[in-house]
């Protein structure tokens, strides 16, 4: 997975094509290496980030049916924390974007998900001034 920094897009396309191939026949082992690789490398640009959340949600749409129910709670879990993080990252660059994007998940009436008020918090906390 550490190929996905590479700058050349037809390697990170290469990683996230492998990571899928190998999710179709092991997606509980890809989706756990996964999660294991983004949680020791927090760090990972937001850019290389993505790549393996995507190669995660192929992972996930492909196989949902043979998931366990735990593994898909704690990826669940975990995906939506990790791009909660990668929403906060481009919005140091990108705020007003961003916080367009996360302002249409409220809805009156209704309560939002937990991640969508932490992203919104942890957007107002890295853009303080």
């Amino acid at each position: 997975m550490d190929a996905t920094t590479d700058k050349d897009p037809l390697v990170q396309e290469q990683i996230y094509n492998a990571l899928c191939y190998l999710g179709e026949s092991e997606p509980e082992e890809i989706l756990h290496s996964c999660d294991e690789y983004l949680r020791q490398h927090d760090k990972l640009a937001y850019p290389h980030r993505v790549i393996i959340l995507k190669a995660m949600e192929t992972v996930v749409r492909n196989n949902i049916a043979s998931l366990d129910k735990s593994t898909a709670k704690e990826v669940i879990r975990d995906w939506q924390q990790a791009a909660s993080s990668v929403l906060v990252a481009v919005g140091q660059r990108f705020i007003n974007k961003v916080m367009e994007e996360v302002l249409t998940k409220f809805q009156p009436g209704i309560l939002p998900h937990y991640f969508i008020v932490q992203t919104f918090a942890n957007l107002s906390v890295s853009n303080g001034e």
